[in-house]
């Protein structure tokens, strides 16, 4: 329990504190007077002023804020605008949107460095043949008698020269498969192995509990770049395919984490090691950047829009108008929370 929550605090605090930092160094950069520097939402716990900026530790640690002079945000404060040359509403429409998308790129330039360090780290894995490196136990090979070390030469009788024919052949199979195995000893055995139904993206397919034989090697800068890149765009498009599953029945909101599940996570992820730990803050960095950059009232994308609509009408939206968006979006955020938080509840007792 102890180390759940501790690597929950970690997970977030690294991802609020880098996000809210990009937005700062965003503001700052652009001249903006930034008023406050919060992670978590106000009740305040402690906070130290430096400057023009008041830095806290707040008590709801369901993220974090940048207060800049003179925009309507988080914070809820309306005490208006003044028109000084420092404030948020007079820069640019681009400087405008160049802070409030900094927080997102942040979290992604943290993750692409993360993984890119994971990877020269570590090195890069590939597969190399046929050969099972690990049977998952409870599953129908473990029960059929499929050892890891156990060479794979056909499913159902076709051939499988590759790890990536096994796994086409297997997915599109029916209740059980023949597995053609050529064992350590010497021996040639044929198995048949029951299939279990997955789902994944709305797309069905058959498992039978078996993972490659991977040998690592040494990994160099455009390995470490590329796993980096790949990693961040990955995530992007399952995260915005299971969005888009939202609005086709595909998905489910019931399916999403809240702050019980990323916690449970968090502490299993670091029970497997500091590679995997930093590979889930990666994984949750990124996931926080898409969320807040959609276009949704209170987050990232929600101003976003408000500094589009402005610019193409050339009038500000009044304050008043902006004060009510965050407060229903905030409400309906909150209800989100309450939501996914109490589906972790079913699934921790489940489990």
């Amino acid at each position: 329990m102890l180390l759940t929550i501790a690597s929950f605090i970690v997970t977030i605090g690294i991802i609020v504190t880098i996000h809210e930092f990009g937005h700062f160094l965003a503001a700052r950069l652009m001249g903006m007077r930034v008023k406050r520097f919060s992670i978590g939402f106000p009740p305040k716990m402690f906070s130290k002023k430096i400057g023009d900026t008041e830095f806290a530790i707040s008590w709801i640690p369901l993220g974090g804020y940048v207060q800049i002079a003179g925009m309507v945000d988080e914070s809820m404060d309306d005490e208006g605008i003044t028109g000084a040359p420092d404030e948020f509403m007079s820069k640019p429409p681009l400087a405008r949107i160049f802070v409030l998308s900094a927080g997102v790129l942040m979290n992604y330039i943290t993750a692409f460095l993360m993984i890119a360090a994971l990877t020269l780290a570590i090195g890069v894995g590939h597969v190399v043949d046929t050969t099972i490196g690990e049977v998952l136990p409870d599953m129908p090979a473990a029960t059929a008698g499929i050892q890891a070390g156990d060479h794979i030469t056909a499913v159902n009788g076709v051939a499988t020269p590759t790890w990536e024919k096994v796994v086409e052949n297997v997915s599109a199979a029916g209740d059980s498969i023949a597995l053609t195995v050529h064992r350590e000893t010497g021996e040639d055995l044929t198995l048949l192995v029951p299939t279990k139904k997955m789902s994944e993206g709305g797309v069905d397919r058959r498992v039978i509990g078996i993972a490659p034989k991977v040998e690592t090697r040494p990994a160099g800068l455009g390995d470490a770049v590329g796993r980096g890149w790949t990693f961040c765009a990955g995530t992007t498009r399952a995260i915005g395919q299971f969005i888009a599953g939202l609005a086709t029945g595909e998905s489910s909101v019931s399916q999403l984490s809240g702050p019980l599940g990323v916690a449970k996570l968090s502490g299993e992820s670091a029970r497997e090691g500091s590679g995997a730990f930093l590979f889930f803050i990666a994984y949750v960095s990124v996931s926080i950047a898409f969320l807040n950059i959609l276009p949704f009232p209170a987050l990232d994308g929600g101003h976003i829009m408000y500094v589009i609509i402005e610019a193409i009408t050339r009038r500000p939206i009044p304050t008043r108008v902006k004060l009510w968006i965050q407060q229903v979006g905030m409400a309906l955020l909150l209800l989100l929370v309450l939501f996914v938080s109490y589906h972790d509840i079913v699934r921790m007792i489940a489990d």
